[in-house]
């Protein structure tokens, strides 16, 4: 039996140390001692988006557009937003639109810094919530969608290398975002119990005032943002050996803080 488990140990070793030597099509390879370096990682960070729109099954990269999330829980007390509520089979498209404006690795730390554009992002679900946000008192459950529009996103990645099966690997340990919108639509049913009167002007109201709105939800929306992108960074980069993106890496081990936007 033990002798068994170690012949499997030894082929299951074997298959993941080839798979690590063949680079997938959708990866394109940049050297960070070419000047033209920062144009070369922004196409490859293009591409990575692109092959990550429909999902990497090779690699066991769920869909990014669309991206499917059971539950998003939203606590907040501070400030215009006094929120307990939670979405429920929540369904966000439009990430597989993203346009990566900027991708540059500090040639050091190999810190991350990615700029995209993304033109609409949709998100569907079910909503319970108990609170207000504003000066209004929201209490409903039922059927929601946010549609955030022209949206940017600078992303910072704290990254940190390690060896593994000989190959050497980007772990993407801390993900921070800052995030504009060009508008925000949006639409809940079933509010106050479905006293139409309400609904319906509640809504109205929190479409005319989108800019408060989507300013008061921001640490919200930040914190969402960071986790689904922190997930996919580092499914993304535990299957990918550094040499396949940057092909002069550098392992050096080193102390360093962590860079915040």
């Amino acid at each position: 039996m033990q002798l068994h488990v170690l012949i499997v140990s030894i082929v299951i070793c074997r298959t993941v140390a080839e798979f690590y030597k063949t680079k997938p099509d959708f990866v394109k390879t940049c050297t960070r001692s070419d000047p033209s370096f920062d144009d070369c990682s922004r196409e490859a960070v293009q591409n990575l988006f692109i092959a990550l729109g429909p999902g990497i099954p090779s690699i066991g990269m769920r869909p990014l557009d669309p991206l499917m999330i059971p539950k998003i829980r939203i606590l907040q007390g501070d400030g215009p937003v006094n929120v307990n509520a939670a979405l429920d089979d929540v369904t966000v498209t439009g990430f597989g639109e993203t346009e990566v404006l900027v991708s540059q690795v500090d040639s050091k730390s190999y810190d991350f810094y990615t700029k995209v554009r993304v033109p609409k992002i949709r998100i569907e679900g079910t909503y319970d919530l108990k609170g207000k946000i504003l000066v209004i008192p929201l209490v409903g459950r039922g059927d929601c969608w946010f549609e955030p529009s022209n949206m940017t996103i600078d992303i910072v990645s704290d990254v940190k290398l390690y060896e593994k099966e000989g190959f050497v690997f980007f772990n993407v340990t801390a993900a921070h975002v800052k995030y504009n919108i060009g508008g925000l639509k949006l639409r809940m049913n079933n509010l106050f119990d479905g006293i139409e009167s309400l609904e319906e002007s509640t809504n109205a109201y929190l479409n005319a005032n989108w800019r408060p709105v989507a300013e008061s939800l921001r640490p919200i929306l930040s914190k969402t943002i960071e986790d689904i992108l922190l997930g996919f960074l580092q499914q993304l980069f535990h299957n990918l050996p550094a040499n396949f993106m940057i092909s002069d890496v550098k392992y050096i081990q080193s102390k360093k803080t962590e860079k915040k936007l």
